[in-house]
């Protein structure tokens, strides 16, 4: 056998031509429907010590595109070959792509030999072993983290009481909100009873109304799964959503009420969609809150959130439009 190949691809009929075509030239194949599949297998493969020695991956799919998925691979797994593949693809996504080591780009539609030709010039590589001289990642400080929600009372005080709370310590952000509330507040601390102590502090402030306390949860996701999404939000979302924040246009949360068995597919969905700053899981699973950017007209419903809308297993999505009224 030449190699083993992980084919993801979202078209059924893409994976069993890619499966046999590749077969037939020596090749051990698994294809996979979805980026959430492939990270499963790829760890799965690892474990028992398979590994595989190349990846050829679409770029549009279902849960998470192509390019995340390649992101967070060549992280983890910095020395397999990966051949990305695609019939949408334009000068900017190849120059994208190839920026990548250890990484081509074919266009669709294409012959086997073509394929066979594009992975045979990548260097060779493997998923076994974890990159060398990489140690585990050191166990985290567990924290505390709890989003507010206020209703100003006092109209003529607003700029006053907002200011109050932004400067707070343990605040981690104070937004001023367009929606059924006024004010959409996220606090950090070691422990609950630093939150309580913070929140007594918030509900003593006069001229406002504490509407809402919800706990920040941690998804209930598979290891797998959770890996790949903490790998993600450290080298990819953590610094676009700094910047997102930081930019000319609309800045909205978004309250997204979920079926509560659904919650991986949901939150990962959401998680990866770009225009996504942060996503966090509330209300013991049943709702998400979360913060997206966008550069739609005021008064018109974003696109982004007619597609959150669309995802199987949400029930509602509410948006509160930020006010910026300080430059952070």
């Amino acid at each position: 056998m030449k190699g083993r190949v992980l084919v993801i691809d979202d078209e059924a009929e893409i994976r069993r031509n890619l499966t046999i075509g590749l077969t037939q030239e020596g090749y051990g194949v698994t294809a996979c429907p979805d980026g959430i599949s492939a990270v499963h297998e790829l760890n799965r493969a690892r474990g028992e010590g398979s590994g595989y020695d190349y990846l050829v991956t679409d770029i549009f799919m279902p849960d998470i595109d192509g390019m995340k998925i390649l992101k967070v691979i060549k992280n983890q797994f910095p020395d397999l070959p990966v051949l990305v593949i695609t019939g949408f693809g334009d000068d900017r996504l190849k120059f994208t792509a190839l920026a990548e080591s250890n990484t081509g780009y074919l266009d669709k539609p294409f012959e086997i030999s073509d394929l066979v030709q594009a992975m045979e010039r990548l260097s060779p590589g493997r998923t076994t072993q974890a990159p060398e001289g990489a140690e585990p990642a050191p166990e985290m400080r567990e924290s505390v983290s709890a989003y507010l929600t206020i209703r100003i009372q006092d109209q003529s005080r607003s700029m006053e009481i907002f200011n109050t709370l932004h400067d707070l310590e343990g605040v981690q952000s104070c937004d001023a909100v367009r929606g059924d509330v006024d004010i959409i507040l996220l606090a950090h601390a070691d422990s609950q009873a630093g939150i309580d102590a913070l929140f007594a502090q918030v509900r003593a402030i006069p001229g406002l109304e504490v509407v809402s306390v919800s706990p920040v949860e941690r998804p209930k996701l598979d290891r797998d799964v959770k890996e790949f999404i903490e790998t993600y939000r450290r080298t990819v979302k953590a610094p676009a959503g700094e910047e997102a924040r930081r930019q000319p246009g609309t800045i909205s949360y978004i309250i997204v009420d979920i079926e509560k068995e659904a919650i991986q597919k949901i939150f990962t969905t959401v998680f990866f969609i770009d225009e996504v700053v942060f996503c966090d899981v509330i209300d013991n699973g049943t709702r998400l809150v979360g913060m997206i950017t966008g550069q739609g007209a005021v008064g018109r419903t974003p696109r982004i959130i007619e597609k959150l809308s669309q995802i199987d297993g949400v029930l509602r999505v509410r948006e509160a439009r930020v006010i910026r009224l300080v430059d952070e």
